[in-house]
């Protein structure tokens, strides 16, 4: 392979993959493009998946966890209580003490009681911890098994465009991005969409379980409660984008619309407790006008509808293509491949794998130099896929990406991480951090100048392999390798 060839297969891998990995060179052979577009016609298939909990059923578990928490810790204090009464002084005894002794000791049997309740709680482990855990592990596994990694960086982009908050739903979180985002993550937007929006992950992060019609049966009983976040996030941030033409009423009008978007309760059915259901005593009856089409179906279609008409609307087009090229290749892409990737979204009525192809086809993709900087996520996992190693702890990976300012489906917002330099510049001394500790950690079974040889088929900047070779020490030489810009930016 030629010099050229090389430098291209490395940039793929930083700039479309997940960076460089024992035999990933050779898995690009002389065609980076040609590879990059065969691995969307792989199945983004998690190893292990079927071991999971489905995102219903993790709701469930937690809540029946929960509920028996709570009534251990009643039982508990209940216990305490009875104890109290059955040693407390008689009236002549009581009557002795002093009353600062006497309001001592109750003060010390409340507490008692209290403790009494949190120590029966904490019997109970929560669920949930562990199963966001797995999640993450078996995630993080397959970017690093992956030849390439441009189908996971897909699913990690859609997984950050749509994002949810395990803050918020904790149990969900990793279910949500395996049944809606990697299921269609390389199909038609419109599938994704749907999917994304009716899944209960994101009804619930964006307070729409309770959302209801001023006009709706439950919305006259309680004289509340529409809630417009669901409707503006998905026109600002999933489809149209900011400042496109639709208008506060047309959020309204939409927040109507999805009113009895919901989920059934864990208590009221044992089966299908988390899983999505429209309630129609909560949907405001008639039809709304949005962006100045009617709707007038009186059920879940409607909604569907507004979805449906929001995919294929030109802004959404563009939005998407934008947001997907300022992520692979610069934080302000080339117009000309923006327009590229966004008439491909047009002609092919959302086809997010020809959208890909388009996007690693284009010679605009590939102009710039590796200058943009890598997110805290990918940069961890480029680390590690450099070493071949293959699997992790979770609780060391997912509190190393939460000390970088990254945590694991936890976005500060629902625009998900920012995807620019400006937002992540701040945070790379920290990284150095995480590049001593893990350098410590592999000193024993990772050869930098292996990395540089193999992995990068020795791509990497002559100051960098000057530098690595004059390092006092193998530790010190992978850090130096971790914090280069060859490691850092894409």
């Amino acid at each position: 392979m030629s010099n050229s060839a090389k430098a291209e297969a490395v940039l793929a891998l930083h700039r479309f993959g997940m960076g460089p990995r024992p035999g990933s060179i050779a898995a690009l052979g002389s065609d980076p493009r040609g590879a990059l577009i065969a691995e969307l016609d792989r199945p983004l298939v998690l190893a292990a998946a079927a071991s999971l909990p489905s995102s219903a059923k993790a709701y469930r578990t937690v809540a029946d966890a929960n509920a028996r928490r709570t009534a251990r810790a009643k039982q508990a204090q209940q216990q305490a209580k009875k104890q109290q009464v059955a040693s407390a002084p008689t009236s002549a005894d009581d009557q002795a003490q002093p009353q600062s002794q006497t309001q001592g000791q109750a003060g010390q049997e409340k507490d008692a009681a209290e403790m009494a309740a949190k120590q029966a709680a904490d019997a109970i482990p929560d669920p949930g911890r562990p199963m966001y855990l797995q999640e993450a592990k078996l995630r993080t596994e397959a970017a690093l098994a992956a030849d390439i990694g441009f189908a996971e960086r897909l699913v990690w982009f859609w997984s950050n465009h749509f994002c949810v908050s395990a803050n918020r739903i904790q149990s969900m979180s990793g279910a949500y991005e395996r049944e809606a985002v990697r299921a269609n993550a390389l199909g038609q937007f419109v599938d994704l969409l749907l999917a994304v929006e009716g899944h209960p992950a994101m009804l619930f992060y964006l307070d729409n379980l309770g959302s209801m019609g001023a006009n709706s049966t439950a919305g006259i009983n309680r004289s509340s409660g529409l809630n417009e976040n669901f409707a503006r996030e998905i026109m600002e941030l999933h489809t149209l984008g900011v400042r496109t033409g639709y208008t506060q009423n047309d959020v309204i009008s939409f927040a109507n619309v999805l009113t009895g978007w919901t989920l059934v309760p864990p208590g009221a059915d044992p089966q299908h407790g988390g899983d999505f259901t429209f309630n129609p005593r909560l949907h405001e009856p008639g039809g709304q006008t949005v962006l100045g089409k009617r709707y007038e179906q009186d059920d879940v279609e409607q909604g569907r509808a507004v979805l449906r008409d929001l995919a294929a609307h030109p802004a959404t087009a563009t939005h998407v293509a934008t947001k997907l090229a300022r992520h692979f290749v610069a934080d302000e892409p080339p117009p000309a491949l923006v327009e590229q990737m966004a008439r491909a979204f047009r002609d092919s009525d959302g086809n997010l794998k020809q959208v890909a192809a388009l996007m690693v086809s284009s010679d605009e993709a590939w102009r710039a130099p590796p200058s943009k900087l890598k997110r805290p996520g990918e940069w961890v996992v480029g680390m590690v896929r450099a070493t071949g190693i293959t699997q992790v702890d979770p609780v060391r990976f997912t509190g190393g990406q939460e000390l970088l300012g990254e945590a694991l489906w936890r976005p500060p917002a629902p625009k998900g991480y920012p995807d620019d330099e400006a937002s992540w510049i701040d945070g790379v001394g920290r990284r150095l951090d995480v590049a001593n500790n893990f350098a410590e950690r592999i000193t024993g079974m990772a050869d930098p100048q292996a990395i540089i040889e193999d992995i990068f088929a020795s791509q990497i900047a002559p100051e960098v392999k000057q530098a690595v070779g004059r390092a006092e020490s193998r530790q010190q030489a992978l850090a130096l390798l971790f914090m280069s810009a060859d490691f850092q930016r894409r």
